[in-house]
C-alpha cells in the first residue's frame, strides 16, 4: 500500500513539476497570497478598520510582485527602497485629494516615471510599480491628509509582512530554482518520449492528435531548457560548471529532437521534413501507416519506454543491476554492430535512442556530486563516458570570448522613453474621459491604460493585451456579482476568497491574460463588497472604465510614436536571421578547421531572439485575427524558422564534439558550401529591411554533391564528413531556401 502511495505521490510530483517548471508560479502565488495573509492577520490584531485592511492586501500585493530580481541581496535593497517610494506615494496622494487638476497631472507625471523606470532594469521597474500601485491603492481607499498616519503604519506591515514571506517563509534561492529547473527537464524529457512512442503506436486516425502531441513536448522542453539557461549565472558559482551544465541540456534537448523526427521518418514511407515537427497542423507525412507488430517494433517499443524511466530517474539514485543494463542497452546502440537486423529508417531510431541514452548520461555525470559506479558498465558505456569526460575536459579548460556589444538606443528610439510618453497619453485620454463616467472611479480607466502597455511592444500587441482584458474583467464582473451576493457581510470570507483569487491570478498570469483578469476583477468585486461600495451599477461601471482604459491605451500606440506591429516584427525578424548566421558560420568554421568559438552562447542568442519573434507574431496568429492568409504565413515562417533553428543548433552542437571525437574529423570544404547558406541568410536580410531589395537567393545542387566534387567520397556513415552534419546542412540550406516564398525573395527556376 505504501508503494502505491509513493508511486502516485510520485506520478504527481512530476506532473506539478512538468506542468510549472521550477515550481515558479506556484511560489509566486504563494508568496503574495501569504504576504496578504500575514498583513491581514497583524492588522486584524490591532482592530484595524475595513479600510486599512483593504489598502494593506493592495499594498502587500504591491510590495512582493513587483520585484522581481534573481538574487536575494538585490531583491532585499529593492524592497527597503520601496518602503519610501511608497511612503511618499500614498502621501502625494492623500495631499492632492482635494486638488483635482494637481492630482491629475501628478498622476500622469508618476505614471510617466514609472514606465520610464524600466531602461533601469528590474530595480527600477520595481520602484515604478510600486509607486504607480499604492497611489492607485491610495485612490481605492480614499486616502485623505487625516487618514495618512493610520496608512503609513499600514503600508510599513505590509512590507514587512512582504519582506518575511519572502525571505522566511517562501524561502528561495537561485540555485534551488535552478535545481527545480533541471527536475522539470528531466520530467519533460520523460513526457516528450512518452508522446514519441504513442507516435509510433498511433494509427492513421491517431496519428495527427498523436504528432501535435510531441510538437508540444518539444516546444515545452525548449522553454524548460531557455529557463535553465536563464538562470544558470545566478544558480551556479562557478563558470565552467554552469557552461557543462549549459551543454549537457542543448545535447539532450538536441537528440530528443532528433528522436522524434526519426520516429516520424520510421513510420512514414518518405523521409520526413524537419518542418513537419515545427509547424501547427501539417499532417504525418503518407498520412502514416499503421504500426506494425512484430519483434523489431516491440523491441523498439521497449526500449522508449525504458529511455523515458532512465530520463526521469533522480541523480544520486544509481536503480541496480537493472536500471544498468537498461542503460548499457540503450547507449549500446551506438554502435553498429548492436543494431537489430530492421530497416534502415528503424535502425536510425534505435541509433536515435542511443544517443538521446547517451545525453542523459552525459547530464546526470554534470549533475552528480558522487560518480555513478562504474563498476557494471559495458564497452560501449566505458567509450561513451570517456568521451563525455573528454568533453567536460575541453569544457572547463575553455576561455569565454568577448560577447559584440550592440548600439544602445537613445531619445525617442528608446523602447521604454516611446513607451512611458505612449502610457502617459493615454492615461491622461482616460483621465478625462473616465472623469465623465464616474468623477469617483476614474482610476480604474488609468489602471487599464496602464497595463495593456506591460511587456507589450507593438500596436498589435496592445489590441490583443487590451481585448484579452476586457473579455476577463467581463466575465469577473459576472463572477464578482454571484460572489458578492453570496458573501454578504462576512468579512472572513470575503477575504479568504481574496487570497484565493489572488493566489490564482499569479498562478495563471504567465499561462493567460484573460484568466488573470478574471480573478483580478472577481476580487476586486469582493473587495468593493468589504467597503460597503458593491452595486450592480459599481461592476458595471468597472466594465466601462475598463473598455475605455483599453481603448485610450489603443489609441495612443497607434497615434503617439507608433511601433506597427509589421515594423516590429521586421525588427525582430533581421535579429533572428542575423542569429542564425552567426551560428551556422561559427558551427561550420569550427567544423571546417577554425578554432573553437562561443557556439553555446550563440545558440542562446538564437533561441532568445526567436522566442521574442515568436511573442511580437501573436497578434498576428491570434484566432480572432480576421486575415487568415496572413495567420497561415506567420505560422509557417515561425516553422521554419525553428527548424532552421534546430539544425544550427544541431551543427553547433557536432562541432563542439569536434576536439574529443576521432569520428568527427574536419573537413575545409564545408566553409564554401556555408558560404551558400549564410549569403541566403544575407539576402533574405536584405529584402525584409529594404522592401525594395531585388537580389535572388541562390539554389544549386545538394550539399552532398558539392563536396564530392573532387573525387572525395562522402557518403560513410563516418567519414572526415559524418551523415549527420551532410543531413544537418542540406536541410538548413533547403529551408533558408524555403523561407524566400512566405518573405517574397525571388527564388531562380530550377535549369533544366
Amino acid at each position: 500500500m505504501s508503494a502505491a502511495k509513493g508511486s502516485v505521490w510520485a506520478r504527481l510530483r512530476d506532473r506539478v513539476t512538468a506542468s510549472d517548471p521550477g515550481l515558479l508560479r506556484l511560489a509566486a502565488g504563494s508568496r503574495t497570497a501569504g504576504s496578504i495573509a500575514l498583513t491581514l492577520a497583524v492588522l486584524t490584531s490591532l482592530r484595524a478598520p475595513v479600510a486599512h485592511l483593504v489598502a494593506g492586501a493592495i499594498a502587500s500585493m504591491a510590495a512582493t510582485f513587483a520585484i522581481r530580481e534573481k538574487q536575494r541581496a538585490g531583491q532585499a535593497v529593492t524592497l527597503a527602497l520601496g518602503l519610501p517610494v511608497a511612503l511618499v506615494s500614498v502621501s502625494l496622494a492623500a495631499l492632492l485629494d482635494r486638488q483635482v487638476v494637481a492630482g491629475d497631472v501628478f498622476f500622469v507625471v508618476l505614471i510617466f516615471c514609472a514606465v520610464y523606470g524600466r531602461r533601469f532594469g528590474d530595480r527600477g521597474n520595481a520602484l515604478g510599480l510600486i509607486g504607480f500601485q499604492i497611489y492607485f491603492m491610495s485612490l481605492f481607499v480614499g486616502a485623505t491628509a487625516a487618514t495618512l498616519p493610520g496608512l503609513y503604519g499600514v503600508v510599513a506591515i505590509a512590507f514587512a509582512a512582504s519582506a518575511l514571506v519572502r525571505f522566511v517563509i517562501v524561502y528561495e534561492t537561485p540555485a534551488g530554482i535552478l535545481q527545480r529547473l533541471r527536475q522539470a527537464f528531466r520530467v519533460r524529457l520523460a513526457q516528450l518520449v512518452s508522446a514519441q512512442l504513442e507516435l509510433l503506436d498511433a494509427g492513421p486516425d491517431e496519428a495527427g492528435k498523436a504528432l501535435e502531441s510531441v510538437r508540444e513536448g518539444t516546444a515545452r522542453l525548449h522553454e524548460t531548457a531557455m529557463m535553465i539557461q536563464g538562470r544558470l549565472e545566478e544558480g551556479i558559482s562557478d563558470a565552467s560548471v554552469a557552461r557543462l551544465l549549459q551543454r549537457r541540456i542543448v545535447d539532450a534537448e538536441v537528440a530528443a529532437e532528433r528522436l522524434g523526427l526519426l520516429l516520424l521518418n520510421a513510420r512514414s514511407s518518405e523521409r520526413a521534413d524537419t518542418l513537419t515537427l515545427h509547424l501547427p497542423g501539417a499532417p504525418v507525412p503518407s498520412g502514416g501507416r499503421l504500426p506494425v507488430r512484430d519483434a523489431a517494433t516491440g523491441t523498439l517499443r521497449r526500449d522508449l519506454g525504458a529511455l523515458g524511466m532512465l530520463a526521469l530517474r533522480p541523480v544520486g539514485e544509481g536503480g541496480g543491476t537493472a536500471m544498468v543494463h537498461v542503460r548499457n542497452r540503450l547507449i549500446g546502440y551506438r554502435e553498429e554492430e548492436n543494431l537489430p537486423p530492421v530497416p534502415p529508417a528503424v535502425q536510425d531510431v534505435f541509433r536515435g535512442i542511443g544517443e538521446a541514452a547517451r545525453a542523459v548520461l552525459g547530464l546526470r555525470m554534470a549533475l552528480a556530486v558522487v560518480p555513478d559506479d562504474e563498476s557494471d558498465d559495458a564497452p560501449a558505456t566505458v567509450r561513451s563516458r570517456e568521451e563525455l569526460e573528454a568533453e567536460n575536459a575541453s569544457i572547463a579548460g575553455s576561455a569565454e570570448g568577448e560577447r559584440e556589444q550592440e548600439e544602445p538606443l537613445t531619445g525617442l528610439r528608446r523602447p521604454t522613453t516611446r513607451a512611458a510618453v505612449q502610457v502617459a497619453l493615454g492615461s491622461a485620454l482616460a483621465i478625462a474621459g473616465g472623469e465623465f463616467l464616474s468623477a469617483q472611479r476614474w482610476y480604474w480607466a488609468v489602471l487599464t491604460c496602464w497595463l495593456v502597455f506591460i511587456n507589450t511592444s507593438s500596436t498589435g500587441e496592445i489590441l490583443v493585451k487590451g481585448y484579452r482584458r476586457l473579455l476577463g474583467t467581463v466575465l469577473g464582473v459576472v463572477a464578482g456579482i454571484v460572489l458578492a451576493g453570496l458573501v454578504g457581510p462576512h468579512t472572513w470570507t470575503a477575504l479568504a476568497l481574496v487570497l484565493l483569487f489572488v493566489f490564482a491570478m499569479f498562478y495563471t498570469a504567465p499561462l493567460s491574460y484573460t484568466l488573470m483578469s478574471f480573478f483580478v476583477t472577481a476580487a476586486l468585486g469582493l473587495l468593493y463588497t468589504l467597503l460597503h461600495t458593491y452595486s450592480l451599477a459599481v461592476l458595471v461601471l468597472r466594465i466601462e472604465e475598463t473598455a475605455l482604459g483599453a481603448a485610450c491605451g489603443i489609441i495612443a500606440a497607434a497615434v503617439v510614436l507608433p511601433v506597427r506591429t509589421d515594423r516590429r516584427t521586421n525588427e525582430l525578424l533581421v535579429t533572428v536571421l542575423d542569429r542564425l548566421a552567426d551560428v551556422t558560420a561559427a558551427a561550420v568554421d569550427q567544423l571546417s578547421g577554425a578554432p573553437a568559438a562561443d557556439l553555446l552562447d550563440l545558440s542562446r542568442d538564437l533561441d532568445q531572439a526567436l522566442g521574442d519573434l515568436r511573442s511580437a507574431v501573436q497578434p498576428l496568429t491570434h484566432p480572432i485575427t480576421p486575415l487568415r492568409a496572413r495567420r497561415n504565413t506567420a505560422q509557417y515562417l515561425l516553422a521554419l524558422l525553428e527548424t532552421c533553428a534546430y539544425h544550427a543548433r544541431s551543427l553547433a552542437a557536432t562541432a563542439e564534439l569536434l576536439p574529443t571525437h576521432p569520428s568527427i574529423a574536419a573537413d575545409p570544404r564545408l566553409r564554401e558550401v556555408c558560404r551558400r547558406i549564410t549569403g541566403n541568410i544575407a539576402v533574405l536580410t536584405a529584402h525584409v529591411a529594404d522592401e525594395h531589395a531585388t537580389a535572388p537567393v541562390e539554389t544549386g545542387p545538394s550539399i552532398a554533391s558539392l563536396l564530392g566534387a573532387d573525387g572525395t567520397p562522402v557518403t560513410p556513415r563516418y567519414g572526415r564528413v559524418t551523415d549527420r552534419v551532410l543531413r544537418h546542412l542540406q536541410r538548413l540550406d533547403e529551408s533558408v531556401v524555403g523561407l524566400a516564398r512566405p518573405l517574397r525573395v525571388p527564388v531562380p527556376s530550377p535549369r533544366h
